[in-house]
């Protein structure tokens, strides 16, 4: 059974595709190679998590695409949301 999804090479988060329990190592393919990381949350379904280290202020990447900044440093396996997630400043269209 599939834990999560990577959509893209350029993602730092995977995306839970059911609830996912705190301490549990899932398995998440990125481009033929699977990642095993160990959650320090409870991942709701559809809720993001970490699967590379992000660094305060660095881009929080999903579908290859920059949804927002890192408001702390984000540990591999940790909840990526609102609490640690800032909105991108966008230009007036």
């Amino acid at each position: 059974m599939r834990d999560a999804i990577v959509i893209n090479l350029k993602d730092n988060v995977a995306t839970a595709v059911r609830d996912l329990n705190k301490d549990t190592i899932v398995k998440v393919e990125v481009s033929g190679k699977v990642l095993e990381i160990k959650l320090r949350d409870q991942i709701k379904l559809g809720h993001k998590f970490a699967i590379k280290r992000i660094r305060k202020g660095e881009y929080i990447i999903k579908y290859g695409e920059p949804i927002g900044r890192a408001l702390r440093d984000i540990e591999i396996g940790e909840h990526v949301h609102i609490h640690n997630v800032g909105v991108l400043d966008l230009p007036e269209a």
